[in-house]
């Protein structure tokens, strides 16, 4: 089993490349839509199965229990935990439940939602992992395949929930759920410094991650006043070529900028971070964030776009029309006529590429919690370091 160093940001896995509604040729330099995830491929996903009941991920150095049975809640999965440690489990007594970033490191951005698990792609690949839509466990919708993490939220969510964060490899989605949910649980061990950040504030307006070898912009696109307007907000096109318009001006002192996967993006969530508890964004203090006002007129921070294509058309009529964003603020949303933090911060969900701004930030009706949809989001940069 490969044992890297640091925390490598394993790739989407993305290949296809998108405009609004489209799959498209490969834009060139200069062209619209170019610098999306496509574009780059960096630490493709390598697993191998060690033909045991456990597969072993070879760039993150994590080794995974391949199948996760049967669903539990947050509290059963944690004594089961203690159960498996006792016994060995798969030959061995150090397995955790992931943490969120651990867990983030197997989504698949290769799949797609549809309106039915017979016509939908998994989130994860499923050549090594097993996986079941909600529907073949008995739920009553097929995308309830949420997956546990270790990741408490600092605050409460919806109504008033003491909160836990899981993906749901079903829909391609990052949320906060309360914890007597059932989940479905890929217990984890190897590389215990997996997600843990190694920020250094370069004094140039750049932040480096060297545990990532990421070299993020300190300010985002409201810094800048990106765009026509004075918080630096962008639909999905225009956050792509304002990257473009960056890198021909050398942007502090590199022309190799590009808009982050959605992936990348995730890595610099701060989860220990939020308004509620720290009256923050779900970041590290070194970064700077621009605050905004969210559709229900309170103060709040961006979503930040990512160039990763979501293509979910059992959320929207229009295949292809949507991309995945970071909420570094509240994840905000209406239950029973109440607005609420529907799915806490450090949330990653999606909003449609382009719309008429005047209509937005606003809930989104096809949504079951109404989740907020603000389309015109903010950008930060990264790049590369090695």
């Amino acid at each position: 089993m490969a044992k890297p160093d640091g925390y490598p940001v394993v790739d989407t896995n993305q290949t296809i490349f998108y405009s609004n509604n489209a799959i498209i040729e490969a834009p060139q330099k200069g062209d619209p839509f170019y610098g999306q995830d496509a574009t780059y491929i960096i630490n493709s996903p390598s697993y191998t199965n060690n033909e045991d009941g456990t597969i072993a991920d070879n760039v993150t150095g994590l080794m995974w229990q391949q199948d996760p049975g049967e669903k539990m809640t947050w509290p059963e999965a944690v004594e089961n935990l203690k159960k498996i440690n006792k016994e060995g489990f798969l030959g061995y007594y150090d397995w955790r439940i992931p943490s969120m970033k651990e867990l983030y490191s197997l989504v698949d951005f290769s799949g797609l939602t549809r309106r039915s698990s017979s016509t939908s792609i998994p989130y994860i690949d499923t050549d090594y992992f097993v996986f079941a839509y909600g529907d073949q466990a008995g739920e009553p919708r097929f995308i309830d395949s949420q997956i546990l993490s270790s990741t408490i939220y600092d605050a409460t969510t919806m109504a008033d929930n003491t909160t836990v964060f899981g993906v749901n490899f079903a829909d391609g989605r990052i949320k906060g759920y309360g914890i007597d949910k059932n989940f479905y649980c890929y217990y984890v061990r190897g590389n215990t410094a997996y997600g843990q950040n190694l920020f250094t504030d370069n004094g140039d307006e750049t932040i480096t991650d060297e545990a990532t070898n990421l070299m993020w912009s300190k300010n985002d696109s409201g810094f800048y006043k990106a765009g026509t307007l004075e918080d630096g907000t962008l639909d999905w096109e225009e956050a792509l070529d304002w990257v473009q318009e960056m890198n021909s001006q050398n942007f502090l002192g590199y022309s190799d900028w590009r808009l982050p996967n959605i992936k990348e993006l995730h890595s610099i969530v701060d989860y220990t971070k939020s308004p509620k508890t720290t009256n923050s964004p779900a970041i590290n203090e070194l970064f700077t964030c621009t605050p905004t006002i969210n559709a229900f007129n309170q103060d709040d921070f961006g979503y930040y776009w990512s160039s990763t294509t979501h293509d979910d058309t059992a959320a929207s009529p229009t295949e292809y029309n949507a991309a995945s964003y970071m909420v570094f603020g509240n994840a905000m949303g209406v239950m029973g006529n109440e607005t609420v933090d529907a799915h806490g911060a450090g949330s990653q969900k999606s909003d449609p590429k382009v719309g008429n701004r005047e209509n937005y930030p606003a809930p989104d009706i096809m949504a079951p919690q109404g989740d907020e949809q603000r389309v015109y989001n903010i950008v930060r940069l990264v790049r590369s370091t090695s």
